[in-house]
Parts: structure tokens; sequence; C-alpha cells
């Protein structure tokens, strides 16, 4: 019992114990200089993801504290860096215009539930197998969403409220055009240059952070009348965020809430385990998936509880976490204290901050999600690829997330199992026996035909089996079926065969099955298909399936020496 539980102590060991048996004043001082900077950069995006969402600039600092926190101190990546990302703004933005903040709380914690859930499960593997053109398709989705819904506080358009819905915003944006402002628009647009110049020219210093800074001071200092977080939110709290119970909990609301919760645990499920990827590439490290789910569950929940929102492992800080050279998840620890040293003592310099700077750097971030080059490699890719993508990419536009990536997955599927039943070979064998051997000379009719069949029997071409083995004017006596290169074969693929196997008999065809590897023996025998075609007509070897056919022959002497020079040839 005690060595159980060791063992799963040790598969759910957060990456923090492992790093910390060995930790020094050296790796310290790498963690801290780490932090430092990761939490500079994650200081104006938790904001910006916040206010884009629906909520308020310090929903995503206490986001950002609470889960990054958690993520950082429980997960199983070693430089994972958690928060608020970009690719839950249209979620976020939709669940509280239908359900307002509390809806939100409630489809945060049974997102993380299910994270929890997941991770104890295993099922971070299977999270992995969402096709990249499906991501690729959803992930570029959003980051059009996000720049589209910036627009207003990027030109100062005086919209009462934005739409939620794509086509509906830039019909906004386009009749609100002339309500621009002019100072609005330099301000924004001083920050994106900024941002781009220093990432082209000054690397090292997160762009988001010298855009911020840039744009606010020249606000500040030629005093112009821009909207800025103190004017339309207050500013943000000096403190630490509060403990925020649930009210109202129903069957009813969750029933209601349900389909945005597990939209939520996909999403973050998804993109932090392929942070966690990215991580490992860079890095060398290897991440645990099951103790990364398990964190993200336990942070979601804790998120909620203390006024944030949904939280996920963030792809661009945790690499600026691996370049800023940090050792442990000790670096995400720092990267809280940072941004709970702001709240503590600079949050009125937040008030100060133009929303059409932090616009600025949402639209950076939304260019930077589209990833055009990838999408430009797609389109060279197999069509069948380059038709998922787009279809996800548009449904996810002008339809919606969580059916973007239910019907991506499905057309992915359908094409994957396409592509896997046109693998599967079925053909005629040739035996190599002479022809008046195997030709009835009474009939003409075939009285042997070996077919092979090549690579797996499933659902997705048991239907071309059937059609293949369906014989109508010439049938023979004996049909030989070579399974010795089937790996595997599921319900539906038994099914096929069992429908060759009686019909054939109802035509007075014996069907003989040679070559079957021991698991499918296995499954056969469980299913009683054995029984079907009896136990006689299973051989284990081609040569031993073609000698049974012999009593069949009319020249059984003479066919004896050929037969065994055939098998020998096959």
């Amino acid at each position: 019992m005690a060595f159980s539980l060791r063992a799963q102590f040790e598969a759910y060991a957060p990456k923090s114990i492992t790093y910390l048996k060995s930790y020094s004043l050296t790796a310290l001082q790498r963690d801290l200089g780490a932090g430092v900077t990761v939490g500079i950069v994650a200081l104006p995006l938790a904001m910006a993801f916040a206010i884009a969402s629906g909520a308020s600039p310090q929903s995503g600092l206490f986001t950002a504290i609470i889960a990054g926190f958690v993520i950082s101190a429980f997960g199983g990546t070693r430089f994972q860096i958690g928060g608020p990302t970009g690719a839950f703004v249209v979620i976020i933005s939709g669940v509280i215009a239908r359900n307002g903040f509390e809806g939100l709380m409630l489809a945060t914690i049974l997102a993380g539930l299910l994270l929890v859930v997941m991770g104890l499960l295993r099922l971070g593997r299977l999270l992995q197998y969402i096709p990249y053109p499906v991501t690729a398709g959803f992930t570029s989705g959003i980051g059009l969403l996000i720049f589209s819904s910036q627009l207003k506080d990027f030109l100062g358009l005086q919209i009462s409220a934005m739409p939620s819905a794509f086509a509906d915003q830039i019909m906004a944006c386009a009749h609100a055009l002339s309500t621009a402002v002019p100072e609005t628009l330099g301000i924004g647009a001083l920050t994106l240059t900024t941002m781009l110049l220093v990432r082209r020219f000054v690397p090292r210093i997160p762009a988001p952070f010298a855009g911020i800074v840039v744009g606010s001071l020249a606000a500040w200092f030629l005093n112009l009348p821009v909207e800025t977080i103190g004017s339309k939110f207050g500013g943000i709290p000096s403190t630490m965020p509060d403990f925020v119970p649930l009210t109202e909990i129903s069957i009813a609301t969750i029933r209601n809430i349900l389909p945005d919760a597990l939209t939520i645990a996909v999403l973050a499920g998804m993109e932090s385990l392929l942070s966690a990827t990215v991580a490992d590439g860079m890095s060398g490290d290897r991440h645990n998936s099951s103790t990364e789910l398990v964190a993200q569950g336990i942070a979601n929940i804790a998120s909620p509880l203390f006024g944030g929102l949904p939280a996920t492992g963030a792809i661009a800080r945790t690499a600026t976490n691996i370049r800023a050279g940090a050792f442990s998840p000790m670096a995400g620890v720092f990267h809280v204290l940072t941004l709970v040293i702001f709240i503590k003592f600079m949050a009125p310099v937040a008030s100060v901050i133009p929303l059409s700077s932090l616009a600025a750097v949402l639209m950076v971030v939304a260019w930077d999600m589209s990833e055009p080059h990838r999408l430009k490699r797609l389109f060279l890719a197999p069509k069948s690829d380059s038709m998922v993508m787009l279809s996800t990419f548009l449904l996810t536009v002008f339809v919606g997330l969580t059916v973007a990536v239910e019907i991506g997955v499905v057309l992915a599927a359908i094409l994957f199992m396409k592509r896997m039943s046109e693998l599967v070979d079925i053909h005629s064998l040739d035996t190599g026996l002479p022809e008046e051997a195997i030709i009835s000379r009474r009939t003409g009719n075939p009285r042997v035909v070996v077919y092979e069949i090549a690579g797996p029997l499933f659902f997705g071409m048991t239907q071309r089996f059937i059609d293949v083995m369906r014989f109508t004017r010439k049938k023979p006596e004996i049909l030989v079926l070579c399974m010795r290169l089937v790996p595997i074969i599921d319900a539906t693929g038994l099914e096929g065969l069992e429908t060759v196997i009686r019909k054939g008999q109802a035509r007075g065809i014996r069907v003989i099955l040679s070559g079957v590897n021991p698991r499918i023996m296995k499954i056969m025998t469980r299913l009683g298909t054995d029984k079907i075609i009896g136990s006689e007509n299973i051989f284990q070897d081609f040569s031993t399936a073609v000698a049974a056919t012999l009593p069949y022959f009319e020249e059984k002497a003479n066919a004896v020496e050929d037969v065994k020079k055939a098998t020998h040839m096959v």
C-alpha cells in the first residue's frame, strides 16, 4: 500500500519539487531575473486580455497571480508560465454576455474540475491527437476576432456596445468611423510602432511593456483627451483579491453552462500542453502531461474564487521565461511576486495607461496568434488539410469556437479514416498453380481464388472489402483470404468479415483464412467468428491453407508437386 501511494505521488509529483532538491544560489539568481522579466511582460498583457474579454483589468492581474502561482508551483512543466491568454478572449466575452460574471465563475470552476479528472485519468495524450490544421484554423480565427474587437479602442470610436459577432463588429466600426478620435489613434499608432521597433532592434526589452510605457508617457505629458484605465475602470485596487464565493448554483444553471465549461477545459488543456511541448523543444526537458492537467484544473478552480478568469499555459511568456535564463518553476513564482509588488506599490500608475495602447498590444498579439506564414504553408499542404484548416477558421470567425473545434475534429477524423482506408489493399494473389489445376474444365469457373488483405481491417474500409468479395457470375468453390498483413481488426471489420463468410457459405463457397495473427485470433474466438467459419478452415500460414484445397482438385496427383512449388514461391 505504501509503495502504491509512493508510486502515485511520483507519477504526479510537481516539477518544482524535483528541481528544489538541487537548488542553489546561482539557480535563485537565474530564476529571479527571469521571473521579473516575465512579470514585466505579463503585466500589460494580463490587463489587456481582461479588458478585451469584457472584464475589469484587475481580473486579468488576479488571474496571473492566483493561477500563475498554482501552475508554476504544482505543474508538470519546468518553465511553464500560466495566466490569461488571447485564446480565451472570445470565449470569456461570450460567456459573460450570456450568463454574466457569475456564470463565467461557475463555467471556469467546472472546467477546472474536468481538467483535474482528465489529468487523473491520464488523458493528456488524447488532447495531443487534435490535428494541427484544426488548431491552426481556430487559433488564426481567434486572432482575427481579437483584432476586430480592438478596433473600437484603437480608433476611439463612439460605439455604445461592441457586438460579439465578427461581421457585426466590422459593420459597427464602419458606421462609426466618422467618430474616430485622432489623439486616440495617434497614441495607439505610437504604441504599435514602438513595439515593432523594439522587437526589431532591441529584442531583449519586452515589446508590450515598452509600447505601453511610451504610449502612456506621451498621453500624460501632452495631456491628450484619450480614454484610460482610470477614466473607464477607476484604476486598479492596490490590495490583494478577496475570496468570492459562488452564491447560487442549480442543476439548471450547471446544465446551461456545461458546454462553455467543456470548451474552456479542452482549450486550456490543449494550449497548456502545446506550451509545455514548445518549452520541451526549447529546453530539452520533458513535461508530465498528467501533472500539468491537474495543476491547470486546480488553477482554474482557484482563479474565479478570487475574482480571476480562466487560465492556461502562455506560450509566449513561457518562451520568454526560457530565453531569460530560468532554472526551475520558481521563475514562475517570482513572476507572480513581480505582479504582486506592482499592485501593492504602483497601482496608481496603471490608471494613466491609455486603452488605445492596450488595444495596440492586443493587435500585435492577434497577429502573432494568426501566424500568417503557417497558414500559407497549410494552403500548400494536401487539399484535405487545407479544407479542414479553412473550415475551422471560418467557423471560428462566423459561428463560434466550440462548433469550429467540434466540426474541425470530426472533419479531420473523417479525412484520416479515408486516408487509412486508401492505404488498405485488397488484391488477388497468384498461387502459381497451373491453370488446369484451379479452373474447372466442366464450368470454366475458378475453383480456388486467393485474396490478400494488407492493412488494418476497420470500419473505414469494411464496405469496400465486402464489395471486392462480391462474386456474381463466376463464383469460386474455395475462397482463401490471406490475412498475414492485417495488424488489427475492429468490430465493424469483423462484422464485414463475417458477412463475407456467411454470404460465401450461402452460395456454396468454402471460405478459408490464413495467417491470422494471435491478437486477431483471440478477438475472433471471443466473439465466436471461429465457430461461424469453422476452426478447420483457419490456418496459421498460407502454405497449409493452399494445401487444404487439394481434395477439390480434379487432378490431385499432378497438383501435389505444383502446390509445393507454388507455396515455396509465395
